[in-house]
């Protein structure tokens, strides 16, 4: 009779190891390109995946739905545009991101910055304007377009207002 409950125990055991992989590969097929130390490039970088940058770039980088991270070996004098840059080496350029710029401790950023969220650890080295974007902004472009709805049954009434202003 012992059997049978180590049996039920064993099976939700294994279902909550199954439960629990899912999460592992729903991070796993998160795809990032990789530039090691020895690596120089120069000219335009674009693409559609994250970036890992240990070696030397010169020119424009241009992600703008992914991750670039700039390694610790990493030198990168190009403008960079992505969704989120983490900065661990050092970047002389501008540095557009839509969503937030992290510069870690043993990075240093000369250019100017544009981005949403932006965290700069202690000991980090930023030289340059930093123009920090609202949320809201984007909120903002999506209600202009509501309004404009909104405007579209305005449209309907024109022959109302038409003959007020007939009547003036």
């Amino acid at each position: 009779m012992l059997q049978p409950p180590e049996n039920k125990n064993a099976t939700p055991s294994a279902s909550n190891v199954n439960t629990y992989t899912p999460l592992k590969t729903s991070s796993a097929p998160m795809e990032q390109a990789s530039l090691g130390r020895s690596l120089v490039i120069k000219g335009e970088i674009s693409g559609s995946e994250s970036l890992y940058i240990d070696g030397r770039i010169e020119g424009t980088i241009n992600i703008p739905d992914h991750r670039v991270t700039v390694g610790r070996n990493g030198a990168v004098t190009a403008d960079v545009n992505a969704r989120e840059a983490v900065i661990m080496g050092k970047v002389q350029g501008n540095i557009i991101c839509s969503d937030r710029l992290d510069i870690r401790s043993e990075g240093a950023v000369i250019g100017d910055v544009v981005t949403q969220r932006i965290s700069v650890e202690d000991g980090a080295i930023l030289k340059g304007s930093v123009q920090v974007q609202a949320a809201e902004q984007k909120k903002a472009q999506p209600q202009q377009s509501k309004p404009a709805e909104a405007a579209k049954p305005m449209a309907s009434e024109p022959p109302k207002a038409a003959a007020a202003v007939a009547g003036m």
